[in-house]
């Protein structure tokens, strides 16, 4: 399995020249964001020298949709369906009977300063400091013992103290009951796992259900977790490195401003403390960064959004054929979905059901099952001839958003739908697509000779 451990996804990508390895040493102060952003989509980039540090950082590990669609051993339109299919049936992890682990070939209990021991970068230049932006966030509810996953930013604010972004989601929901009993929450922070590790724990699924059992689903095997040190959780077994804590209860303290996934700084205000209370890591581990709004920020969050929308849509619209949350739209504004029209209003039917589907989505193009909704060209093309607003637009006004959307009125804003499908009972002729017999078909390396002479191709004329 190409994508079982992180270290062998990394080895499948510097065996497929996907790896830059970059020696030069580097700093922590924005070289290292800065380096991996230059190669954003197209490498992943390894530091082997990072300033003050013997350990390395990764970056950029699955950064196309190609490159999460081999980790799921499928083709791009495949990861859909399967990513679907794994939030469908959960397979429990299987516990480590003896506590021994890769990720616990180095325990540290005592003394722990967080950016002595690990080099954890500055992203941006207004970040408000050192973040960790690729830790799976584990907790557990204490009445089911079903864990949650999700990854949040977590902002270095003191030796052993992390100040988190806890959005009003299954976290925090299980944070506010601890709270209101006076109670801390243990958590784990995971940093380091498999790409498909990765992608499970941002699944929109109901209350209750563990995202590394979707992991083991997507992986065709459970994926193998050891207990904790000083908390309850349960954390990937051959994971890089894992802080385990609680989150403080009453307690509130200065973290951000951030850049955040719309290109733009989320703010600064008072939120809630992570307290360390050990970590543990390989003999030698490999810290991994994501750099928000890189491409890998985006698919992580776009992927698992896509099959959320699918199935909301589909409940609408059986005939829908495929959602595409946009990178032009941070993955998470703009949705591009494809339908099979059959009946008129479908289309505006689709654009609803979006809308009800997340707060997040804020511009939603229908478009017919003709059209590749992954091609900008493509989607642009139909907007441009088969969309009249008079007719075809939806607008929505006063609706909740994204807070992190600066042009929202603290989160609060209007929506767009646009049906640029074509009318069903439109003249034969009007919409159909111009098209070249045998295009197709035709491979022009078969009509190319490479080893011409520009030259030769010249007729002589009197005065040359």
């Amino acid at each position: 399995m190409k994508a079982k451990t992180f270290r062998t996804w990394l080895e499948h990508l510097h065996a497929t020249g996907r790896l830059a390895v970059i020696e030069k040493q580097v700093s922590l102060q924005f070289e290292i964001a800065a380096l991996a952003k230059k190669l954003d989509g197209k490498q992943a980039a390894f530091f082997t020298k990072v300033e003050d540090y013997s350990i390395p950082v990764v970056s950029g590990i699955c950064s196309t949709r190609q490159d999460f669609a081999e980790a799921l051993g499928t083709d791009p339109a495949g990861v859909i369906p399967k990513f679907i299919e794994a939030m469908a049936s959960p397979l429990p992890c299987r516990l480590l009977a003896n506590g021994q682990a890769p990720v616990k070939e180095k325990i540290i209990r005592e003394r722990i300063d967080l950016l002595k021991l690990f080099p954890i970068p500055v992203h941006h230049e207004k970040d408000s400091g050192n973040y960790i932006t690729a830790g799976l966030f584990i907790v557990r509810d204490p009445v089911t013992r079903k864990q949650n996953v999700s990854i949040h930013r977590l902002q270095v604010s003191g030796k052993d103290r992390l100040g988190a972004l806890l959005l009003p989601r299954h976290t925090y929901h299980l944070y506010k009951q601890a709270e209101e009993a006076g109670r801390p929450l243990e958590c784990a922070i995971v940093i380091g796992v498999d790409p498909l590790t990765l992608l499970a724990s941002q699944a929109s699924t109901p209350f209750g259900v563990d995202e590394l059992e979707i992991a083991g689903a997507l992986r065709g095997e459970p994926l193998e977790v050891v207990r904790c040190e000083t908390v309850d959780i349960d954390v990937p077994a051959y994971a890089e490195i894992v802080l385990e804590g609680k989150i403080l209860p009453h307690v509130r303290e200065p973290e951000g401003p951030f850049g955040e996934f719309p290109k733009y700084y989320g703010p600064r205000s008072d939120k809630e403390v992570v307290q360390i209370t050990a970590v543990t890591h390989r003999t030698n581990p490999i810290f991994y960064t994501i750099v928000p709004a890189g491409y890998e920020h985006l698919l992580l969050g776009g992927i698992p959004r896509e099959a959320s929308l699918y199935q909301t849509i589909r409940q609408t619209v059986p005939t829908v054929k495929a959602v595409h949350m946009s990178p032009g739209g941070t993955c998470r504004y703009h949705a591009i979905v494809s339908i099979k029209k059959r009946n008129e209003g479908e289309a505006k039917n689709a654009i609803l059901a979006a809308f009800a589907n997340s707060f997040d989505i804020k511009h939603v193009v229908v478009v017919d099952e003709d059209v590749d909704i992954f091609n900008m060209e493509e989607v642009e093309w139909a907007i441009a001839t088969r969309f009249q607003a008079e007719r075809d637009l939806v607008v929505v006004h006063g609706a909740q958003g994204s807070k992190l959307d600066p042009s929202t009125d603290n989160g609060v804003g209007s929506k767009m739908g646009l049906d640029c499908t074509v009318p069903l009972h439109s003249e034969p002729m009007q919409y159909l697509r111009i098209s070249i017999p045998g295009y197709d078909q035709l491979n022009v390396n078969e009509y190319v000779n490479p080893s011409a002479s520009l030259h030769a191709l010249y007729r002589e004329t009197e005065g040359q």
